[in-house]
């Protein structure tokens, strides 16, 4: 009886010492802040001084991802009226293709049931695409595809 005290006792301080079970997650995919900026070269610049460095991009083409750590900033030069925070769908935090994902146009369909305003339904049936929310103060959060 004192054994079975004991074994009871230790699995219920098991059970009440583990951690309840992860809850679904949703993964958006690779997270950055995209920046409209006025200079991309000045830009650009001013990040490396601070420890980024060009990950992706042509500040040619007037945009460029920039990196410290796993902290990502894009910079863009007339591209976004404003900043935002972006998802790309597909991706890993290091900009490579991920396994299965959630596409882009179902997250859309998704976010739309559950309220939100996601503008416009995706055209296309596959493929790159994207579409944006606006959070309650005005942050536009772009959800960009890339394939």
């Amino acid at each position: 009886m004192k054994l079975a005290h004991i074994l009871l006792s230790g699995l219920i301080l098991a059970a009440a010492t583990q951690a309840p079970p992860a809850a679904p997650r949703n993964d958006l995919g690779n997270f950055s802040v995209s920046l409209n900026v006025a200079d991309i070269n000045a830009s650009k610049a001013f990040y490396e001084k601070l420890g980024f460095v060009q990950a992706f991009g042509d500040p040619a083409q007037r945009w460029v991802i920039m990196r410290n750590g796993s902290t990502k900033i894009g910079l863009f030069q007339g591209m976004f009226p404003r900043n935002a925070l972006t998802f790309n769908p597909g991706w890993d935090a290091d900009g490579n293709p991920t396994g299965a994902f959630e596409d882009v146009r179902v997250l859309q369909r998704r976010l739309r049931a559950a309220g939100l305003d996601v503008g416009a339904e995706i055209g296309s049936a596959s493929g790159p695409a994207h579409f944006a929310v606006t959070d309650p103060d005005g942050n536009p959060i772009l959800f960009d595809q890339h394939r």
